[in-house]
């Protein structure tokens, strides 16, 4: 605007050589939504609101330091080891029971003198009988090393119903008991051997497996993990405190609210919700043929509701797990199939918005300080007792004393505040001097540590952006605080998952001798897409389409002429030779690699400047991702 002149002498006029710039916009920004430690800080609540964290000690320090005290009951059963006392009884009960045969053999002698009638063999057979079951309550009685173990027990019951069988015997059944002894023993046997191959962890004879019975609340996990794996600025929206009376979460209403104001926040350019391989319903049964479609089909709703947001923003991607991607059935649907029959979002576009990455994956994010007897259900303390008075018991059966008073505290009154303090002591002592307590916590660390890989891999959507580009694939990269995946993928197997007929494509996580733990898949969930197969020419897309849109607004309301689509012109162009000079358009100049029209009959028409539209149309040449490399060998003819 010139200035007005009314008095004589020399004005000076400053004008713009340079017209607006688009200033790129943050590529690597992840919303994480769930439960956390703390609902309010400084006295003011977090419920709902996204706040923005640049750290893992500024998350710990907002939103609480202390890891979910996630609550296991642990049973325990014999190992097939300990029922060899069990063997013994059926070896002195099958050389009774040959003595007795023996006995009624020589009672029924015609040849004897005098002739021994058959009531005479009958009553040596059950003299016997008494005598092989008199052998066998006592075997039995030294067998009963836990009166408490369920397995055991059941060995037991059949081992009485073979007993009474010999008891009762005439002649012609007595080596029948025999058997039914024998085959009472080996099914034990059997039983017994599955549970050790089961078992989370055996010692002292006994194998234990450990059940969760509260909500294994999964932000603060994910929140380290996302850290660990070069996680930077995130934002995150609470929904609730811990409530550890739940046994799973079966409401996604919360969680669906959440989503709903994530609208209002436009920095966000990730979307991952850590909490959701936990709703389910725990009522589903297993031994349907539709477990896990009735398990986690609130699950399912909510990424599909997940990936419904993103689309419609179409400024971020959801980074999805796999519900119960940790073990698969031999036979029957897997968590892979069950996943793609359900998800299924509003508009089959909506898919590019996507990746999902399978397995799961063992890791190292929690560490032994952060497990103690708090994890453990108090209903369980008795067996705790019992491993450790076997653990601590000599030869002779005597307890040792010093340990026994430190076993006590289990046993006490756990309602009374020293009682705390007392644990506290006797859990600190365990874990440096009680193997089997050892393996205990280790058993729950291991649970707790078995994590859903999108945290992990919104760290590296992160690390790859700041190292190298958003327009680099983020596969082929390895996973840290990582120890292996829970299932193994081979190249056959993942065929299926790379390239399905549905086209919902699911990205591996694989083991590689030598190389570690690598993504090796970058696609979206469109999969069948050559516009939006790739994970990273989506969001170098998203990238490039918000920094001009942010960009443009500047020219909102200019004069719809030339001079004004110049200006815009110019400004998307230098933005684009500048991604173009970094790597992100592919080309062998800049003309090759994008191209931007805008103007009076090239992309609008008079009506639309009448209409009050400005038409720009950008094309840019994205690189993709060399997903198979072929190389070929051909022997030739020596030429020398």
């Amino acid at each position: 605007m010139s200035t007005t002149m009314k008095t004589p002498g020399v004005y000076i006029q400053e004008l713009d050589a340079f017209g607006n710039a688009v200033v790129p916009v943050p590529t690597a920004v992840p919303a994480f939504i769930g439960y956390t430690a703390q609902t309010s800080f400084n006295g003011k609540s977090l419920l709902n609101k996204a706040v923005k964290v640049t750290s893992l000690a500024e998350f710990l320090m907002i939103f609480g330091p202390t890891a979910p005290q996630v609550q296991y009951k642990i049973t325990s059963a014999i190992l097939p080891e300990r029922i060899d006392n069990l063997q013994k009884v059926v070896d002195a009960t099958a050389k009774t029971l040959a003595t007795a045969n023996e006995a009624v053999t020589k009672a029924t002698d015609p040849k004897a003198t005098p002739p021994k009638t058959p009531t005479q063999a009958q009553t040596d057979a059950a003299a016997a009988a008494k005598t092989a079951n008199d052998n066998a309550t006592a075997a039995l009685t030294a067998a009963q090393a836990d009166p408490n173990i369920a397995a055991l027990l059941a060995a037991q019951a059949a081992l009485t119903k073979a007993q009474e069988a010999a008891a009762a015997a005439t002649p012609p059944t007595l080596a029948d008991a025999d058997g039914k002894l024998a085959a009472a023993v080996k099914a034990a046997q059997t039983t017994l051997d599955n549970i050790a191959l089961n078992a989370d962890f055996s010692t002292g004879g006994f194998a234990y497996n450990i059940d969760t019975t509260t909500v294994n609340y999964r932000m603060y996990s994910s929140i380290k993990f996302f850290y660990e794996n070069g996680g930077g600025d995130c934002y995150i929206m609470s929904i609730g405190a811990y409530d550890y009376s739940k046994t799973a979460i079966t409401d996604t209403t919360d969680f669906m609210n959440a989503i709903t104001l994530l609208k209002k926040e436009t920095e966000p350019t990730m979307l991952v919700i850590p909490d959701l391989v936990e709703i389910m319903d725990p009522t589903a049964d297993p031994s349907s043929a539709t477990y896990l479609q009735d398990k986690y089909a609130n699950a399912y709703s909510l990424q599909n509701e997940m990936i419904n947001h993103c689309g419609e923003m179409m400024n971020r991607v959801a980074i999805l797990d796999i519900p119960g991607g940790y073990s698969e059935p031999l036979v029957g649907t897997t968590s892979v199939q069950q996943f793609r029959n359900s998800v299924e979002p509003l508009d089959p576009k909506f898919n590019s918005y996507a990746a999902v990455y399978y397995p799961w994956l063992h890791t190292t994010v929690y560490q032994t300080s952060e497990i103690s007897y708090q994890n453990i259900n108090k209903a369980s303390y008795g067996v705790v007792t019992s491993m450790l008075n076997v653990e601590f018991t000599d030869k002779n059966g005597v307890l040792n004393a010093d340990m026994s008073k430190i076993i006590s505290a289990f046993t006490s009154d756990p309602k009374t505040t020293p009682q705390q303090t007392t644990l506290d002591k006797a859990d600190l002592i365990l874990q440096n001097l009680s193997k089997s307590y050892q393996l205990l916590t280790g058993a729950i660390m291991s649970n707790m540590n078995l994590m859903a890989p999108s945290a992990g891999m919104a760290g590296i959507y992160t690390s790859v952006d700041n190292n190298e580009g958003v327009w680099i694939a983020p596969a082929n990269v390895g996973i840290q605080s990582t120890i292996m995946p829970a299932i193994k993928i081979d190249h056959a197997a993942q065929e299926d998952l790379n390239v399905p007929i549905s086209g919902k494509s699911v990205c591996a996580i694989r083991a590689f001798t030598g190389r570690g733990n690598l993504v090796w898949g970058a696609r979206t969930l469109d999969g069948n897409s050559n516009d939006w197969r790739y994970v990273n020419v989506r969001r170098t897309l998203i990238y490039i389409e918000q920094s001009v849109q942010d960009a443009a607004k500047a020219y909102v309301f200019a004069p719809n002429d030339a001079g004004t689509w110049v200006n815009v012109k110019s400004m998307i162009d230098s933005f684009l030779t500048g991604l173009w000079k970094q790597g992100g358009l592919v080309g062998p100049k800049p003309a090759d690699a994008f191209s931007v029209s805008v103007g009076l009959g090239s992309t609008m028409t008079g009506e639309d400047i009448l209409m009050g539209i400005m038409r720009v149309a950008v094309k840019v040449a994205v690189s993709h991702p060399a997903e198979f490399i072929e190389i070929t060998f051909q022997q030739e003819m020596q030429k020398g």
